[in-house]
């Protein structure tokens, strides 16, 4: 089986702890993971998630890079076509203006396991492409003019 990546980074502090919203985002990833391995088996491909702490020290300095996700080494964010933002978080993350994920009008504080789904089913689409087909076809169309390597009608 191929491996389709996915890394979550998050805030640790000292004790362990981590905010609500990266506690809601790692139960909807768990719930996501199970639900790719189902989808994804039959492809070839294997979801494998890795989880990064990111200590009290290197949040103060970037608090954005706080629940981040990657699918297959682009953001979950790009996938999406979505962008992301802060705003105030809670408890753990102080009065940090923490990462929120943009999608049309809606503003997500915690990644619903929708939205990981969709960016990962559309990564593994992209996995799933051949490499050379797009541009071969292209190139018989290029050489030749639209159509003519279509079979005829009757």
């Amino acid at each position: 089986m191929r491996p389709l990546h996915i890394v979550w980074q998050r805030l640790v502090d000292s004790s362990g702890r981590t905010c609500a919203r990266c506690g809601a985002t790692r139960e909807a990833l768990e719930h996501a993971i199970a639900k790719l391995k189902g989808a994804l088996a039959p492809l070839g491909l294997e979801p494998r998630l890795e989880t990064r702490e990111i200590g009290e020290a290197a949040f103060k300095s970037d608090p954005s890079a706080s629940n981040r996700i990657w699918i297959a080494d682009r953001s979950l964010e790009e996938w999406l076509g979505a962008s992301s933002g802060s705003s105030r978080c809670c408890s753990v993350c102080g009065d940090s203006e923490c990462r929120t994920v943009e999608l049309g009008e809606t503003v997500f504080e915690e990644i619903p396991e929708e939205l990981i789904l969709k960016a990962a089913l559309v990564a593994a689409a992209q996995a799933l492409a051949p490499t050379g087909a797009a541009s071969a076809s292209r190139g018989k169309e290029d050489a030749c003019g639209p159509g003519c390597c279509l079979p005829a009608k009757r």
